[in-house]
């Protein structure tokens, strides 16, 4: 088996191969939207959830369970590009990014730092297998597991993959990584015997921008990972709205998208804003009803 259980999607529009024709790789293509909407029902069924389960779920969580929805309705964006041609993705994997710190605290940034103490920020990532036919239950707590892990430096996998690019020199990493990419997705082979993990991207990244105290910002395509679609979910703000005729107090939530123009199209982002919108105004129909 490869990296990637793929099947070649025959039946591209004439947008679609101009798309790939025009563009050739993924520093080009990149495109950006914005949505907002509100976040009061998804709070408090995140609350809910908590309560009965003492799982601890979050955002970007119902965030990936809410994309993985989005692109089971729009299978043709669950796709990577290779050998000029578009590829099915057989399932739908999420990543998340997870700050690690070099003295291996699961803290966030402090504005408050104790004087003298300065700590080095890094990124590293976790994902989430066949998340649209997965309990949210199941995803949250291998979640929480799995982010664990990785700021334990209990990831033997990942530590060994960042541990030898520690120790590359600087002029060597970007044609590595492009060597990486052509083995691992062009070719689609599993590079595990290698000690470099499987398909360490999946369908789509989500990060939590909120978490930092950022109300906005956009993420740029990772070329190597060919992952064709990033979110990064801003902070929670206190907003007016208008609810029923009447302007009310609301939590905002503002979703920032990248994708790759190659791959996608503003056809499928209106359908995969429409699931996801739907999924935060009622999550308790759509992400499930809760029991411990």
């Amino acid at each position: 088996m490869g990296n990637i259980a793929l099947r070649r999607h025959d039946r591209m529009t004439i947008f679609r191969k101009i798309a790939l024709g025009t563009w050739r790789t993924e520093y080009d293509p990149s495109v950006y939207g914005t949505l907002a909407f509100r976040a009061d029902a998804a709070l408090e069924y995140i609350r809910r959830f908590r309560e009965v389960t003492g799982v601890r779920l979050t955002l970007s969580q119902l965030m990936a369970k809410a994309l993985a929805a989005a692109l089971v309705e729009v299978p043709e964006a669950n796709a990577i590009q290779r050998w000029g041609k578009l590829w099915l993705r057989e399932s739908v994997d999420i990543c998340f990014q997870v700050m690690l710190t070099d003295d291996d605290e699961a803290d966030p940034p402090s504005s408050a730092e104790p004087s003298g103490k300065k700590r080095k920020f890094d990124l590293s990532a976790v994902v989430l297998r066949n998340v649209a036919g997965r309990d949210l239950r199941d995803l949250a707590e291998e979640m929480q597991r799995e982010v664990d892990r990785a700021r334990r430096r209990e990831n033997k996998e990942l530590e060994r993959t960042r541990g030898t690019f520690k120790w590359l020199p600087q002029i060597l990493i970007h044609r590595i990584l492009n060597v990486v990419s052509f083995l691992s997705y062009t070719l689609n082979l599993d590079l595990r015997w290698a000690g470099l993990p499987k398909d360490p991207f999946g369908s789509a990244m989500v990060t939590n921008i909120g978490a930092l105290g950022l109300e906005s910002a956009y993420v740029p395509l990772v070329p190597y990972s060919r992952c064709p679609l990033l979110v990064a979910l801003g902070a929670v703000t206190d907003e007016p709205v208008i609810e029923n005729g009447h302007v009310v107090p609301g939590k905002m939530l503002r979703a920032f998208a990248t994708f790759d123009h190659r791959i996608m199209d503003g056809a499928h982002a209106a359908v995969m804003s429409r699931v996801i919108k739907a999924h935060f105004d009622r999550p308790f129909e759509h992400f499930g009803i809760v029991t411990p």
